[in-house]
This record gives C-alpha cells, sequence and structure tokens, in this order.
C-alpha cells in the first residue's frame, strides 16, 4: 500500500468533500419531524403492548388482587 504525505492527503479529503451532495434545509427538518413521528408512535405502541402483557401476567400470577 503506497504512503501519501498530510498534503496530499489534504488534498484527497477536499476533493472527495467537493463530490458530496448535502441534503438541503427542507430535507432534514422533514427528516426530523419524521423521526419524531416515529418515535412517538412506536412509544405509544410499547406503551400498550407493556400493559397488555402487565395485564396478563397479573392475571396468570394472580398478582394485585
Amino acid at each position: 500500500m503506497a504512503r501519501t504525505s498530510p498534503a496530499q492527503f489534504v488534498r484527497q479529503v477536499r476533493q472527495e468533500a467537493s463530490r458530496v451532495t448535502w441534503a438541503t434545509r427542507k430535507d432534514t427538518g422533514v427528516a426530523t419531524i419524521m423521526v419524531f413521528i416515529m418515535v412517538f408512535l412506536a412509544s405509544v405502541f410499547f406503551f400498550f403492548v407493556d400493559q397488555i402483557l402487565a395485564w396478563g401476567v397479573q392475571l396468570v400470577l394472580g398478582l394485585g388482587s
């Protein structure tokens, strides 16, 4: 493997960074909102699943009666 000098490495990094297509501000905002919505939906789902499982365990073991 060929060794590169630090200066050549920096040039290569800058060249690769110039090829990157960055997300727009709007795309980033939409993606952030979608993440918050999915986190909310997942938390509601797991809350209800947890409540159902807790109710089932109490029913089977007779706890809390």
